[in-house]
């Protein structure tokens, strides 16, 4: 896809100015501007921000009490075919 060329830019930019009016537009440009900085910004702090560290202590291993042993017997298969 290409770059709109300058009469296409200027077709355009009549566009906005027919829908948003001359006085609108400084305005429209001005939040813009403070959205993508305040993106930017935040970007930035995440990728600085050290990570966070947890204190973790790893449990020694419990220890099994009361096992009980169980006999059983092995269990046929009762399935038919229709």
């Amino acid at each position: 896809m290409a770059m709109p060329s300058g009469s296409e830019l200027l077709l355009i930019f009549g566009i906005v100015v027919l829908l948003f009016g001359a006085k609108k537009i400084p305005d429209l440009a001005k939040s813009i501007g403070q959205g993508i900085r305040g993106f930017k910004k935040e970007m930035k702090d995440e990728d600085t921000a050290p990570p966070p560290t947890a204190d973790v202590t790893p449990e020694p291993p419990k220890q099994v009490e009361n096992v009980t042993t169980v006999n059983a017997e092995p269990v046929q298969e009762t399935t038919k075919q229709a």
